[in-house]
């Protein structure tokens, strides 16, 4: 396989739960039988089997290490060093096998068993940990949860995924995405065949340093090496992908069904985790519901529910809010208190979706319709209380809010956009998520693009800023006519909304700075990188000379259309003056909640830093005060 998803090539050799399943399928019958001396010795220790005969103990086992247990069916007790093992919250109890009942299971060495209703079918691994748990059960050729259809974007199926442990949300994003095209989907159908074929295990595994405490129910469960399910209600037909550096948690009432935990992963606090994929260091906690859905890398879901949907990484949802049927593999979003982001049902059938786009801020109480597409709008803003129409954005770091007056011509339902506002007005929260992501990410296996002017954004902004710039005042017949107020008739991509014209002479402008702000950028990398290969002398057609480096190509040809004419020092000059107005703005977007909280808040200056003090504008201070540094040598030596 491999032509439509090559990716999926190596997944099977390479996967952490396959390797543990084929372990456990290749294990050979270990240890001794009972002997008869033992067996009055495990007797007076009130051990009883149903038939000794299937009992086997590892070298070396100690019958001290085994007391109050029944065995039924072929069990396997392995060699149990004295001391004492974790069992949690700093209690320390001896390894072995105490006041449980077992069926067909075995348990390793060095590991404890302690106050289980039922241990069937499972293989608990070496120094793994179950105590005060109810019950434990596998029944054979489980898959663990892999292979479950999960219906992203449309509850009613048609952009359906089946679940593997290993999944990336590339991968989801590429197959639900691509429903025209039968060869990748039958390929993908076949590689998940596969994948479920070789998970399937004859039994349950704790594996290596895991612990199960204090928990109702625990079946069809891979909980992998050092995984810690504690005071949960129920984790089933699942799989827990875990490390010793990245252990994934099932805490505190989390109820996980038909799921996937991958590393680093938790559901705490009376969370549901219901026929879904947390990718890794994903969390649902506060009663948190996610059904149907994935998330991905370092997104996390509190008290909210989110249902039928593809979230990718970086998702921010801290309240009680709602999001169904989002195909949102770009992430880097936020869902405000109270948002309604799941309109998808029009008394027909619930068969309707959203892309919000990368970056997408949902306000407070905001009431999103089906469907929408806002993936020609990163980073954009949709304001507090909001009712949104079924629409399709095309204008990137936009603001959309209630209109303070209606317009004539314009329908009551229309709120207003203004582009580019979060450039020109809030680039602060921009450049700020930028350092955020990267120092929050906790993912080692996803590669992230933290850059927000990049390629692709850029080129969603000039073309953003070509279509606001074809409305001119000459007058001329291709030219489309100035007015106060526009709508998605005059200018493609506002949607159902309106915008002004002031606002349109804004966005140009803003778009136009971080274009060439963008570009000015790669300049001054492009020099760095010709200066350490070459002579000054070589700078002078660094403009005119085509490489094999597509970042740069695209970066040159931004320069060459917005600076014809100009010389090397010339925008490098102007890079240290663009970099200084960024700083300038992220200060003063700031300032304007400094401002703002002092006329509402009398003592507001006593219980908050000023913007001048705030870690982040300290930053990007520093960041201005290094560039203009480097920027002035780069001069020196072009001046010589």
């Amino acid at each position: 396989m491999g032509k439509h998803l090559a990716e999926l090539d190596k997944v099977i050799e390479t996967s952490e739960l396959v390797a543990a399943v084929q372990s456990l399928k290749g294990r050979k019958a270990a240890g001794k039988p009972v002997s008869d001396a033992l067996r009055k010795e495990l007797e007076a220790n009130r051990v009883w089997a149903a038939d000794w005969g299937k009992v086997r103990v590892a070298d070396g086992f100690n019958p001290h290490h085994a007391f109050d247990v029944k065995l039924f069916g072929e069990c396997y007790l392995g060699k149990f060093e004295a001391g004492e093992i974790d069992a949690g919250d700093g209690v320390k109890l001896s390894r072995g096998v105490y006041n449980s009942v077992l069926t067909d299971a075995i348990v390793d060495d060095n590991a404890l068993v302690y106050n289980v209703g039922i241990l069937s079918n499972y293989y608990v691994g070496p120094g793994a940990v179950i105590v005060n748990t109810k019950s434990v059960t596998a029944t054979p050729d489980t898959a663990f949860g892999n292979g479950v259809e999960i219906s992203i974007a449309i509850e009613t199926g048609g952009r359906e995924v089946l679940s593997y442990a290993d999944m990336t949300i590339p991968v989801a994003a590429k197959v639900s995405m691509s429903r025209d095209n039968k060869e990748l989907l039958a390929e993908y159908a076949e590689f998940v065949g596969k994948y479920v074929e070789a998970v399937k295990s004859p039994k349950g595994i704790i594996a290596e340093g895991a612990r199960v405490a204090n928990t109702g129910k625990v079946s069809n469960t891979f909980v992998g090496p050092y995984a810690i399910i504690d005071n949960a209600n129920k984790v089933s037909n699942s799989t827990l992908l875990s490390n010793k550096d990245e252990k994934t948690e099932v805490l505190d009432g989390a109820w996980v069904n038909k799921s996937i935990l991958q590393w680093g992963c938790e559901a705490a606090s009376m969370a549901i985790v219901q026929e879904s994929v947390c990718t890794e260091h994903s969390h649902v906690e506060r009663h948190g519901k996610v059904t149907q859905s994935i998330l991905g890398p370092n997104t996390g879901v509190a008290e909210g529910e989110v249902t039928a949907s593809l979230c990718g990484p970086f998702v921010g949802f801290h309240h009680q809010s709602l999001l169904i049927a989002a195909l949102w593999p770009e992430g880097k979003g936020n869902v405000g208190y109270g948002a309604n982001v799941g309109s998808n049902h029009t008394a027909k059938a619930p068969d309707q979706e959203i892309w919000p786009g990368e970056g997408t801020f949902f306000g407070l109480g905001v009431n999103i319709k089906f469907p929408s597409d806002f993936t020609k709008a990163p980073y954009s803003i949709i304001a507090t209380g909001v009712t949104a129409l079924p629409q399709r954005v095309q204008f990137p770091f936009s603001l959309i809010l209630t209109p303070d007056h209606w317009h004539d011509n314009v329908s009551p339902a229309y709120n207003e956009i203004i582009p580019a506002w979060v450039l020109s007005d809030n680039i602060f929260s921009v450049k700020r998520n930028e350092g955020k992501y990267i120092k929050r990410n906790k993912a080692k296996r996803t590669k992230f693009e933290f850059e927000v002017f990049r390629p692709d954004i850029v080129d969603q902004m000039k073309s953003a800023r070509d279509r606001l710039a074809a409305v001119r005042d000459d007058r001329i017949v291709a030219a489309k006519e100035v007015k106060d107020i526009y709508t998605d008739k005059d200018i493609k991509g506002i949607g159902k909304n309106f915008m002004k014209e002031e606002a349109r002479l804004r966005a140009i402008k803003a778009y136009t700075f971080y274009m060439q702000y963008y570009g000015l950028c790669g300049l001054k990398k492009q020099v760095e990188k010709v200066l350490a290969e070459k002579s000054p002398a070589a700078i002078g057609s660094i403009l005119v000379d085509t490489t094999k480096d597509p970042r740069w190509e695209h970066e040159r040809a931004i320069l060459t259309q917005e600076f014809p004419g100009k010389s090397v020092a010339e925008l490098l000059k102007l890079l240290i003056e663009q970099q200084e107005k960024i700083a300038k703005d992220v200060q003063s977007s700031k300032e304007k909640d400094d401002s703002r909280g002092l006329r509402i808040i009398p003592d507001y200056p006593h219980a908050h830093a000023p913007a001048s003090s705030d870690g982040f504008v300290k930053e990007t201070w520093g960041v201005t005060a290094k560039l203009k540094s480097e920027v002035e040598a780069l001069l020196e030596k072009l001046s010589k």
